[in-house]
């Protein structure tokens, strides 16, 4: 399987080698959707980022998020469990390692989740349904960073 996704970038009417360019970018994936991206205004200040647009660190811990909440829907369904909303208010935080480098050392999945009907899952059975489903997540299982999550029941 392969997965892509097209990232442009204009220099515009920038000098570019003094450094005041805009981090502004563009990703286009295939489905035909275009996103506009940037630089994080934690590592390049405004007016460089686009405040507006989705950094790559954002995008890191979304998809993990997703990545959870789709296998985590998946299994509750498998179990009859009826899911009426599933929000996830993730928090990834970039520090330091061991070698000096900045890199995301982890990040905190918060899903809470309102299930329907009456077959109602347990506060035990829903910490399994996360369990399984972090198990599962392929971007987790593709990162070194310490992804955790703390359902919120």
């Amino acid at each position: 399987m392969n997965y892509t996704a097209t990232i442009q970038w204009q220099r515009g009417d920038a000098v570019f080698t003094d450094n005041a360019y805009s981090r502004g970018h563009v990703w286009k994936f295939d489905g035909g959707i275009e996103v506009p991206a940037s630089s994080s205004p934690q590592v390049v200040k405004l007016p460089y980022s686009v405040a507006a647009a989705v950094d790559p660190e954002e995008a890191f811990v979304a998809s993990l998020s997703s990545c959870h909440m789709l296998w985590f829907l998946s299994i509750a369904a498998k179990r009859g469990f009826v899911i009426d909303s599933y929000e996830d208010k993730t928090v990834g935080v970039m520090a330091k390692n061991s070698d000096g480098k900045l890199v995301m050392t982890s990040v905190t999945l918060r899903p809470r989740v309102v299930f329907a009907g009456e077959k109602r899952p347990t506060s035990a059975e829903i910490t399994a349904m996360h369990d399984e489903a972090h198990e599962e997540c392929f971007i987790a299982n593709s990162v070194k960073t310490d992804v955790r999550c703390e359902p919120v029941v």
